[in-house]
């Protein structure tokens, strides 16, 4: 176990990522064509997120949501401003293809716990903040036990259970529960909202 996690995992995050993007470069240059034509530059979206150990990087997804902003200059409700082709695209996860190059870069891993906001880092409390102890995966623990069906709360907890259980053959059982998610669509957006709702921390109640 010690041996995938500090070694071989990197190993087969190359390996998969080299084989996925191969396999998948026709269906990235349609989706390229296809947000160019609906939506315009940039094709990608670019948001820095936190990784290991709360480093920053660049994260990518293809674009899904337009730039329309209200008549005092701010960005519209996210609702509002996802195009039917964004919305294909998320539920089918088509949007995260780009981040197979962010593995190939190191700056994630395949499975993993998703790169949330930067904001985030100081909302979570030191039991959710291990979550960072790892890169950060295209998919994970949590994404395949109610994605963003789930709270943030529960998805934490999933997270730092993977921390602590990962291991080669759960990253498999990960990938292969993944593959029958996108097929099935579930848990792709949070009920009653377009996108997930933003994390603000956990409430913490005291008696006085």
């Amino acid at each position: 176990m010690y041996l995938y996690r500090s070694y071989c995992k990197r190993m087969f995050d190359i390996i998969l990522t080299t084989l996925a993007v191969i396999v998948f470069s026709p269906l990235l240059f349609l989706i390229a064509i296809l947000v160019q034509s609906k939506l315009g530059t940039p094709l990608f979206f670019r948001q820095q997120r936190p990784g290991l150990n709360g480093k920053p990087f660049i994260c990518y997804k293809f674009r899904t949501m337009t730039d329309v902003r209200n008549s005092d200059g701010k960005l519209l409700p996210d609702a509002e401003r996802l195009t039917s082709i964004g919305r294909f695209l998320r539920s089918t996860s088509l949007d995260e293809l780009p981040e197979l190059f962010n593995v190939m870069k190191g700056d994630m891993s395949v499975v993993g716990p998703r790169p949330l906001l930067m904001r985030y880092l100081a909302r979570y409390t030191p039991e959710q903040m291990r979550r960072h102890e790892v890169k950060p995966g295209i998919t994970g623990w949590a994404q395949v036990n109610g994605r963003n069906a789930l709270t943030r709360e529960e998805k934490f907890k999933l997270d730092v259970w993977y921390l602590d259980n990962r291991s080669f053959w759960l990253d498999l059982k990960i990938i292969a529960l993944t593959i029958w998610k996108i097929l099935k669509r579930e848990g792709i957006t949070q009920p009653g909202h377009a996108t997930a709702q933003e994390f603000m921390g956990c409430k913490q109640i005291q008696e006085i």
